[in-house]
């Protein structure tokens, strides 16, 4: 399958600084993308290059074969996007809002408006002035607005900013259903671990312009070793017996061992010989944010070498 979005060696120079530094990476359709990062790591100015809000420095960016900067009218003509936060017109209805910007694309009927309003879930709300909605709300009409010209790509920055749980569990529905059901590329950006692990299929780690890795987050979750906890009646002994072979530590009254999981048998072989009762063996789940730490850490220790 072919990719319908291509950054290939995207660079921007401020001032004599490099803000992304040679950025490459794809985004398919049906997938929703995240670009994680801290603030300041370079994913807005990322997502303002792909939507024409700033010059590329060098390299160039393909949405659905076109070049942002030679076709640039053919290359975002079917792109939604919402950079920072949605503006409206607050002293209209949501649905007046809709009609106005639906007024600058061809052909979307009062049906389509309709649809995508019960499909972001403002149905009860639509007739009422948007000087009324929640930042929630708000978010909704937004996503709504972009879908009104049936885009192919879906880009939003910092999505779920300010939403309190129930908007931010709203939003990353949202997303989900519409890769899912329109077959959407949907790129978006955050700092938010716990919520980039929800919602996304893939993920982009940036870390001072430089885009350290890709991986599907299961993957990228669980790493290239497993940790497994052991139960143990002598943690200080197991350890003494396991650690001459294998990466491991002592926690709390437990010890962790970093391995493949076909080696669980011959641990728990070489303890069992040396004596040492076990009371039970699990693997530990780690974290989006254990993952990121260590990823960023390493390349961070990398970079002062």
């Amino acid at each position: 399958m072919k990719p319908i979005v291509q950054l290939d060696n995207v660079t921007k120079v401020i001032r004599g600084k490099k803000i992304i530094d040679s950025m490459s990476f794809d985004i398919y359709k049906g997938e929703v993308f995240g670009l994680l990062g801290p603030n300041g790591a370079g994913k807005t100015t990322t997502i303002r290059m792909m939507v024409g809000l700033m010059k590329l420095s060098d390299g160039d960016i393909f949405i659905g074969g076109k070049s942002i900067r030679t076709q640039f009218e053919q290359a975002v003509q079917h792109v939604g996007a919402i950079i920072e936060n949605p503006e409206m017109y607050a002293f209209l209805s949501g649905y007046d809002n809709l009609r106005h910007f639906a007024k600058m694309s061809k052909g979307v009927t009062k049906l389509e408006i309709d649809e995508i309003v019960e499909l972001v879930g403002l149905k009860e709300r639509i007739h009422d002035k948007v000087k009324s909605y929640s930042l929630g709300m708000r978010q909704r009409l937004g996503l709504a607005q972009c879908l009104l010209h049936k885009p192919n790509v879906l880009i939003l920055d910092e999505p779920t900013n300010g939403l309190d749980p129930a908007g931010i569990r709203e939003m990353r529905d949202h997303l989900r259903n519409l890769a899912k059901e329109k077959n959407m590329a949907i790129l978006v950006s955050s700092h938010l671990l716990s919520e980039m692990e929800m919602m996304c299929d893939r993920i982009g780690i940036i870390q001072k312009g430089k885009l350290i890795e890709v991986q599907r987050v299961s993957d990228f979750v669980q790493g290239a070793d497993k940790e497994f906890l052991f139960e143990v009646s002598e943690v200080a002994r197991a350890n003494e017996i396991i650690r001459m072979e294998y990466r491991c530590e002592v926690v709390g009254a437990n010890l962790t061992v970093t391995t493949s999981k076909e080696e669980i048998p011959n641990l728990i072989s070489m303890l069992v010989h040396h004596g040492v009762k076990i009371f039970g063996v699990r693997e530990v789940t780690k974290s989006l944010e254990d993952r990121f730490l260590e990823v960023t850490g390493e390349t961070e220790a990398k970079l002062h070498v």
